[in-house]
């Protein structure tokens, strides 16, 4: 019992589950068992609801509640609470948004239909990247691991300002109205010193249905309720509200939500696949856009950064080190599923979509690795406690 309580509270554990679903679900889907596992995932479950809705748009709603959290936290006392901290992860997570994109849309230029994918490969999936970097130990600086988290949070952020600018379908004006009523009630509660987690989540799901209906995507709203929830103001007990619930949520996040997301949208039938398949423009444009377009953005936006004055190198980390990392944001995974349901909604790009943010993340994921083992040694790192 003490080493399976070892293995779920160590860094490692989301990103090795995330892997699990993973294999799980492209068995599933080479076997016979795949008209099963479409089925079970496409029929109406709940309020005619299929269970891949409540999964992509209800428990990632909760998700993007903890990004919410975690943004609100670096903001008021991490990485983000200054301009000169923030330098660094908020000029990378802008170069490894953009040259991705870039990549993307110079591949599938003049198709219109694919073009609407240009966001995918804009994201890091921080669980298994930092899942990743946890399993090399020592060999890896803690600033290190620290960047990567902050740069993954603006990653997340910019995520959300592309979902709510990019993909959003036609507005329903008196349910967005009766949204903003209830995240205004929740920051009068806030306003007001209130401490009890139940009242900002009642509110949260009642701004959840307003948004949904809406038509803004749902998990927007865990986002807002997120950065709404108060941090500064302490519960009797020690423990600001924001704080409880981000170490509440983190478990269930990390162990259920995004497994059974992984499990749900990872499933792909490799059956009759040539090399061919991976030339696609949507498949290709998203392989390069994680596996090239990460890296290059990220090293020249800090390149720059560095050379200018306005960001360095975190502590005792080197510039190979550096490289490895922005390797690893190339994992996009979750994240680039996400996006890649909300762009193709249709589901014709499906098998496109997810050979391309697999096999992108499987390169960045190898690349990543073995320059880091290349670049660092077994000995602790100074900044090690």
């Amino acid at each position: 019992m003490t080493s399976i309580r070892q293995f779920f509270s160590s860094a490692i554990a989301p990103g090795i589950l995330l892997c699990l679903a993973t294999l799980c679900a492209l068995v599933v889907a080479n076997t016979g068992f795949y008209e099963t596992y479409n089925n079970l995932l496409t029929r109406p479950v709940f309020f005619h609801q299929s269970l891949l809705f409540i999964i992509n748009d209800g428990l990632m709603a909760i998700f993007f509640l903890l990004i919410g959290l975690e943004v609100k936290r670096e903001m008021a006392t991490g990485h983000l609470s200054s301009i000169k901290n923030a330098m660094l992860p908020l000029l990378a997570a802008a170069g490894g948004a953009i040259v991705p994109a870039i990549l993307y849309i110079l591949v599938n230029n003049g198709d219109a239909e694919a073009m609407k994918g240009w966001a995918i490969p804009t994201a890091t999936d921080i669980a298994f990247a930092l899942g990743i970097m946890m399993l090399l130990g020592s060999r890896v600086p803690n600033s290190l691991k620290v960047c990567l988290v902050t740069i993954a949070v603006v990653d997340d952020l910019f995520a959300v300002i592309i979902i709510a600018l990019f993909y959003t379908a036609n507005i329903s004006l008196l349910p967005l109205l009766f949204a903003l009523a209830g995240l205004g009630s929740a920051a009068l509660l806030n306003r007001y010193h209130v401490t009890r987690l139940l009242p900002y989540l009642l509110i949260g799901l009642f701004v959840w249905f307003c948004v949904l209906q809406s038509g803004l995507h749902p998990t927007l709203a865990g986002v807002a309720i997120g950065l709404i929830i108060p941090i500064k103001i302490r519960h009797r007990h020690g423990e600001n509200p924001s704080t409880r619930l981000e170490h509440a949520l983190h478990p269930w996040v990390s162990f259920i939500i995004l497994p059974v997301f992984a499990f749900a949208n990872a499933g792909v039938s490799l059956a009759g696949l040539s090399f061919g398949a991976f030339l696609h423009p949507i498949t290709l444009g998203i392989m390069l856009g994680l596996f090239f377009g990460k890296q290059a953005g990220i090293m020249l936006a800090t390149k720059i950064a560095c050379r200018l004055g306005v960001a360095e190198l975190p502590a005792h980390s080197t510039w190979r080190q550096y490289y490895g990392m922005a390797l690893l944001t190339g994992i996009g995974f979750t994240m680039s599923l996400f996006i890649g349901n909300l762009a193709f909604t249709s589901g014709d790009q499906a098998i496109e979509v997810k050979l391309g943010v697999l096999s992108g993340s499987l390169l960045s994921a190898i690349a990543g690795i073995l320059l880091l083992l290349s670049a660092t040694r077994k000995e602790k790192m100074p900044d090690q406690t």
